[in-house]
């Protein structure tokens, strides 16, 4: 499917960095990807492997990597960020120093964008707005997000997945989309970039719950109850935010939401496997070794949804039971004892 090869610069060697500059490279572009860790690095160059976050995964042998963010930047046409949302600012920073010359003096040249899923604590900002303020020269209509259902476990597998790539330029939203599309990995366009970031961070909150509902033994009924009702307070919180409605009903709401309530790959449904165990937000973090993005999630929802004053009851159980050491029986309890009211 791809139309035009690309120079592509991925920052971040995690799980879903790898699996997307993996993807870019079958696609003919010309990719390298940027990881702190040189056994990683190693692992990507001599193994076609990334045996930390993807186990046994085949990537292709096209891919590219190096713990020089100079090499990796050096002409790059399309350059995607994917980084947890606490390093963000760090590594924008470093981004933005490290450019040539050329890119500083023509930044139009640039297709710049992320696949972050995450709020900043504190800020409650969204990734772009992040972005946009460690590099002088972007502004949130110059980025791109690419979201939606896509475990990078099952990607790497090239296994049928479908995506969204969201932005305001939608010349440069579609040069992504022809970057990236192939037989196994479709792309969709968007408009709705606030939406987007949104859906895609609030859903990780639920995912908390979704694994906390398996891991209680609760049926599929119960599930369903969780997706359905917690799409609404997504829908809720982000059309007050700013987001368009519809986005919720596409692959960067639902779909992703489904995806991540109901999947051990989800790292926040087995998040809240462990919650369910009786584990805490430490013990988790250290087991799996890798970011919960919903742990600090819940924090900027609980916020954002007062200040708003949006109900959000599913998704502000998950901070009582992250934050304020309420029982899960007892939070279960309260959900269903509320007033009854309408569906609407």
């Amino acid at each position: 499917m791809t139309t035009k090869a690309y120079k592509i610069a991925v920052i971040g060697a995690g799980s879903w960095g790898t699996a997307l500059a993996s993807t870019f490279a079958l696609n003919e572009n010309s990719v390298m990807i940027w990881g702190r860790d040189k056994d990683d690095i190693d692992d990507i160059n001599n193994n076609h492997q990334n045996h930390r976050f993807l186990k046994d995964a085949k990537l292709s042998d096209k891919l590219r990597a190096s713990t020089d963010l100079k090499e990796v930047l050096a002409d790059a046409k399309i350059i995607l960020l994917v980084v947890p949302t606490k390093a963000l600012r760090e590594v924008a920073k470093k981004v933005y120093a490290s450019l040539d010359r050329l890119s500083l003096d023509d930044p139009d040249q640039l297709i710049f964008g992320h696949a972050i899923k995450g709020i900043e604590a504190g800020t409650n900002k969204r990734i772009s707005q992040m972005i946009a303020e460690e590099i002088p020269f972007l502004s949130e209509k110059d980025l791109f997000f690419i979201s939606g259902p896509s475990h990078a476990e099952s990607v790497v597998q090239k296994a049928i997945t479908l995506v969204s790539v969201a932005g305001s330029d939608q010349e440069k939203v579609k040069s992504v989309q022809n970057a990236l599309s192939n037989a196994f990995f479709r792309v969709y366009t968007n408009r709705d970039l606030i939406g987007s970031e949104y859906a895609a961070a609030l859903k990780n909150v639920l995912a908390i719950a979704g694994g906390i509902v398996k891991g209680l033994g609760m049926t599929d009924n119960t599930q369903a109850a969780l997706i359905t009702r917690g799409l609404a307070e997504m829908r809720r919180l982000g059309v007050s935010l700013g987001a368009k409605a519809d986005t919720f009903d596409g692959l960067a709401g639902l779909g992703d939401l489904i995806v991540t309530a109901m999947s051990n790959n989800s790292r926040n449904f087995r998040a809240g496997l462990q919650l369910a165990d009786g584990k805490n937000i430490d013990e988790i973090e250290k087991d799996m070794g890798m970011v919960v993005e919903g742990f600090n999630t819940a924090k900027a929802v609980v916020d954002l949804s007062l200040k708003k004053n949006i109900s959000m009851p599913i998704s502000q159980s998950i901070y009582k039971i992250l934050y304020e050491n309420a029982k899960i029986d007892t939070v279960v309890a309260d959900l269903m004892n509320r007033p009854l009211n309408s569906e609407d």
